[in-house]
């Protein structure tokens, strides 16, 4: 496994590749790998086959973070990250930092160009966090320019997110081929992250509460009259389910359409649902179809 922190070097290998026609795929991460994390880079791997190359980056991107977030404090083990993706057959481990991806001019001037997405970004992780995907869509943009995949992988767990890149890519014509991997999940349903790390043993029991509130609307889905639910009905019913059962405040619980993220007014096994809440200091997300038929 090669490893570079330099933009131009990373940028110079991954040219050097595609002129020789390697296939690339990149798999974007903030590090602290776990086994989530893991599964993008197989994903990554069987896309571009034995004889292409597989990058990961590793980056704690500080413009994706609002104020009072947990930039200062995000777990970070780079060591052991390292380990993870020699073990995977990484190719190639791009480490950069804040100055060389965010560098002030020759003339003094600091960085100011951002990419934004306007309908994608409105609600759900969007309104809660303004100032999130901003971050987000700038530091893709500048690791597809770096890298020169041809595929990058990016997890469902963070689903918004991923429709957000897809929509990027799409509208500034990124030749790039977006694949977004399924959930992985602990034995009792919580979604991999690595914030999961935050969480006391006592918190730990109670952060289910979030999958199991899927798995209800799930089924009173599946056994409502006509297939619908109303929204509000549906919503205020497992608003009382998480919080009867956890010590958490939810943020929101939306269901839209996977395609366009567009709120539904009924709910049906077509739709998605996302949540969020705040367990003690912790914020937990996660999202699923509503049709447990679906692969993420």
């Amino acid at each position: 496994m090669k490893l570079t922190q330099s933009l131009s070097r990373m940028q110079q290998t991954a040219l050097k590749w595609r002129s020789e026609g390697i296939k690339i795929a990149l798999v974007p991460t903030m590090g602290f790998l776990h086994e989530g994390h893991l599964s993008l880079m197989r994903h990554a791997r069987r896309s571009v086959g034995r004889k292409g190359k597989v990058i990961t980056s590793i980056y704690v991107n500080p413009t994706q973070f609002g104020p009072g977030e947990d930039y200062g404090r995000y777990p970070r083990d780079i060591r052991a990250d390292k380990t993870r993706c020699r073990e995977m057959g990484v190719d190639m481990l791009f480490l950069p930092d804040n100055a060389s991806m965010y560098p002030s001019s020759s003339s003094g001037l600091p960085y100011s160009c951002f990419v934004k997405e306007k309908r994608l970004t409105s609600g759900m992780e969007g309104a809660s966090r303004p100032t999130h995907f901003e971050g987000v869509t700038t530091v893709v943009a500048k690791l597809f320019l770096i890298t020169q995949p041809h595929y990058s992988v990016f997890g469902a767990k963070d689903f918004q997110q991923a429709r957000v890149i897809e929509k990027m890519t799409s509208d500034l014509n990124f030749p790039i081929q977006i694949i977004i991997a399924p959930t992985l999940r602990e034995a009792d349903g919580l979604a991999m992250s690595s914030r999961n790390k935050y969480l006391s043993k006592p918190e730990r029991l109670q952060a289910p509460a979030l999958w199991n509130a899927i798995q209800s609307a799930r089924d009173s889905v599946k056994n409502a009259n006509n297939g619908f639910i109303p929204v509000n009905q549906l919503r205020k019913k497992l608003i009382k389910q998480i919080t009867q059962s956890a010590d958490m405040e939810v943020d929101y619980i939306e269901f839209f359409d996977s395609e366009t993220l567009v709120p539904v007014k009924k709910v049906s096994t077509t739709a998605r649902m996302a949540v969020a809440a705040r367990l003690g200091a912790v914020r937990l997300i996660d999202n699923a179809s509503l049709d447990p038929a679906s692969p993420y």
